[in-house]
């Protein structure tokens, strides 16, 4: 009998990472919520509005194999990872290329796979990227977060190092997060539950439902808020999160995240350090198969509301902000979010941290990844043994 059989996971999510199904709403407590929800933070549900602009996608490329991050190489090709276990380039006629050799075993299987990849700011004179991986061990998998050397060739990995591993390993295919953001000081984090360990994201004596934040070399920034706490993961810099599926960083260097919920309340949360984002005590979202989840409460004192959530969900996939860009002066600065469930792009127009309006860019396909490449254009890649590399055009 197979892991996700054993944990009794929903079909939708031995397939994929994504939500399962459209749920009612969920009952709030009221008490909970007039005494817990500051004045300043209060949760938007989405609304999300078709869109009044027909846009076009264009092919650069298809046939990878669940591909799940695309980076730009300073040449204008494209590394892209794929959750399989390889990691290819795309060059700028579409073609793509034989696996990179070099990578470290990953344990493939479910949501399991080559996760993310960013490269360094320097990358043009280093060479030198990360990504993130299931990683296998003792007592199952867990989230891993590696550097490694491309070489001039492109054709390998070198100077290979794992900077960072989950603790504890747990015997799953589901829920790795695995999103990687950098900043010039540190490295971020974003990993999973694993599903079958939702309780664990309470906890500060484990890895699980977390965001860490590490210095560039892997070792652990004396600061980090749980660093002095006994039994405490040094690493940790947030908590109480579900399964992180896109992560970003604004101009103001403020670190913003997307995770999905269970059947509704997938959610946008701008992230500070030290603060606990509720799962699984509170969450607008309902148990697969409907029923509550824990109490069945959406706010609770000590617990931070997110800015925005969906309900029903859409499974929110990658997360970037708009620099820049051929699109029009009104997209500068929003957010945009893929949408695995509807395969549609959620472009966010935001006031402040506000979110006050969404529209819906179709793309047709399950999207797992969005971001805006260094020609100012927007990318995306969509999950099936056919995925595609697409670019969107401007009207």
């Amino acid at each position: 009998m197979s892991t996700l059989t054993r944990l009794g996971l929903p079909l939708c999510l031995v397939l994929s990472a994504t939500a399962c199904a459209e749920p009612a709403e969920n009952p709030q407590n009221a008490s909970n919520t007039a005494s817990a929800v500051s004045a300043t933070t209060q949760a938007i549900k989405a609304k999300p509005q078709e869109s009044s602009k027909k846009w076009q996608w264009q092919t650069v490329a298809q046939g990878l194999n669940h591909p799940w991050a695309v980076a730009f190489l300073p040449d204008g090709q494209f590394l892209v990872s794929e959750r399989s276990g390889d990691l290819r380039v795309v060059n700028t006629q579409g073609q793509i290329s034989a696996p990179t050799s070099g990578l470290p075993k990953i344990d493939v299987g479910g949501q399991g796979g080559l996760l993310d990849v960013v490269l360094d700011e320097q990358f043009a004179q280093n060479r030198r990227l990360y990504f993130c991986f299931s990683e296998p061990g003792n007592g199952g998998n867990s989230t891993a977060l590696a550097e490694a050397t491309l070489s001039a060739d492109k054709r390998s990995l070198t100077q290979v190092k794992t900077l960072f591993s989950q603790q504890p390993k747990i015997d799953s295919s589901a829920h790795f997060g695995c999103r990687i953001v950098l900043t010039p000081q540190y490295i971020y984090l974003g990993m999973g539950d694993r599903y079958s360990e939702k309780e664990q994201a309470q906890k500060l004596d484990n890895h699980l439902g977390k965001i860490v934040r590490l210095q560039r070399d892997g070792s652990i920034p004396a600061d980090n808020p749980f660093a002095k706490q006994a039994g405490a993961r040094a690493e940790i810099w947030s908590y109480g999160h579900r399964n992180i599926q896109g992560m970003t960083a604004d101009s103001q260097g403020r670190l913003w995240m997307s995770e999905h919920g269970a059947q509704g309340g997938d959610e946008i949360n701008l992230i500070e350090g030290g603060k606990n984002y509720g799962w699984p005590v509170i969450t607008y979202g309902t148990d697969y198969g409907g029923g509550k989840i824990g109490e069945g409460i959406s706010a609770k004192a000590g617990m931070e509301q997110p800015l925005y959530y969906w309900n029903p969900s859409v499974a929110p996939s990658g997360l970037t902000f708009v620099g820049n860009n051929p699109y029009g002066q009104d997209w500068e600065g929003n957010l945009l979010a893929g949408a695995l469930k509807f395969g549609y792009v959620a472009r966010l127009k935001l006031e402040g941290t506000r979110v006050v309006s969404e529209e819906k860019i179709e793309v047709g396909e399950r999207v797992r990844d969005v971001r805006q490449g260094s020609d100012g254009f927007v990318y995306v890649l969509t999950d099936s043994s056919n995925g595609k590399l697409l670019k969107l055009l401007p009207q």
